[in-house]
């Protein structure tokens, strides 16, 4: 994938947006589900689990580090540690187990098109990934070592 350019940052940029949608998208459709007290118990914990991934992921961040477009931020570091020593891109995790809770707290009835942003969802962060992959191994010559060390979303799978 263009690494650098114009291009790429309209993207990156492209792929924000549509995170951004999918996740308000799943949000709106698992509102009334949480908020009811009608999601089940399974949706909680994973909200739970994700909820606490990208907490401890934030906290292994100095300020002005995070960046939510995945070009790397002037003057970041690469962080190596907490989540980061096992999962390149905690934050994508965490997003996607929200995501997954939020399908899974979607009426069965209805839960298709809450499926179906999960996957398309995936699909964003992984291409997301890819270019801020491709960006971090321009700005930080550790990064190539690091990736080799570690996994992509989830540990011993991808």
């Amino acid at each position: 994938m263009l690494a650098s350019g114009a291009a790429a940052r309209r993207i990156g940029q492209t792929l924000v947006v549509a995170q951004l949608a999918l996740i308000a998208a799943l949000a709106w459709m698992a509102a009334a589900s949480f908020l009811h007290g009608q999601a089940p118990g399974w949706t909680w914990i994973v909200a739970a689990f994700g909820g606490g991934l990208g907490a401890w992921a934030l906290t292994c961040n100095r300020p002005g580090n995070f960046n939510i477009h995945p070009a790397p931020r002037a003057g970041g570091r690469l962080v190596a540690s907490g989540p980061y020593r096992w999962i390149r891109h905690p934050m994508y995790s965490a997003v996607l187990a929200c995501a997954v809770a939020a399908a899974g707290a979607v009426t069965p009835g209805a839960s298709r098109p809450a499926w179906l942003a999960v996957a398309l969802l995936a699909a964003v962060l992984a291409a997301k990934a890819g270019l801020e992959e491709a960006w971090m191994l321009q700005a930080h010559p550790g990064y190539a070592a690091h990736r080799a060390r570690s996994w992509r979303f989830v540990p011993g799978l991808y």
